[in-house]
C-alpha cells in the first residue's frame, strides 16, 4: 500500500521518513515517491494492505543499477494472538522500460534474481538498507 496512505500516525510517518532518508543518503540522485501505486480499482485489488510501498526514481538508467525506478515494499505481519505488528521482510524491485528487471527479497536468501541485476556494490548497499529498514520497524516498543 502506498506509504502516504500508511502514514496514519506520527510514529509510522517518522519511520517512513527514516527509510526515505536512508535510501537518499546512499543514493542522493533518487527522487522519492510515497504514492507509487495508481488509485484505480484494478491496482487497488493488487495492492497488499500489509505493506508500506515506497518508490524511488533516478534521472536515467545507470549501468550499476540496471534500472530507472526502484520499488521498496516493507511487508508486515499482524499477530492475532498478541495483536503485535512487525516487519517480516523487505522486497526491492528494479524496473526499466520493459518492466521489472530484478528483485531482491529478504524473506528468502537475500539474493538478487532477474533478467539483469545491479552491480555488487549497489546490491551490498541495498542489503544494508534492508537491514536498517527491518531494525527501524522492529525496534522494541513500536506500536504501529
Amino acid at each position: 500500500m502506498n506509504a502516504a496512505e500508511q502514514a496514519t500516525n506520527l510514529e509510522l510517518a517518522s519511520n517512513i521518513a527514516t527509510v526515505v532518508n536512508l535510501f537518499k543518503f546512499e543514493f542522493p540522485d533518487a527522487k522519492s515517491d510515497l504514492k507509487p501505486w495508481k488509485n484505480d480499482p484494478e491496482t487497488r485489488e493488487l495492492v497488499d494492505p500489509d505493506s508500506i510501498d515506497i518508490g524511488f526514481h533516478f534521472p536515467g538508467i545507470s549501468k550499476s543499477w540496471r534500472s530507472r525506478s526502484i520499488l521498496i515494499q516493507i511487508r508486515f505481519y499482524q499477530d492475532p494472538i498478541n495483536n503485535s505488528r512487525r516487519a517480516i521482510g523487505v522486497e526491492v524491485a528494479g524496473f526499466d522500460h520493459r518492466g521489472e528487471a530484478w528483485r531482491l527479497s529478504t524473506v528468502e536468501n537475500w539474493s538478487v534474481v532477474g533478467a539483469s541485476s545491479p552491480s555488487g556494490e549497489i546490491e551490498d548497499k541495498l542489503k544494508q538498507i534492508c537491514r536498517h529498514i527491518l531494525e527501524v520497524f522492529n525496534k522494541p516498543g513500536l506500536t504501529h
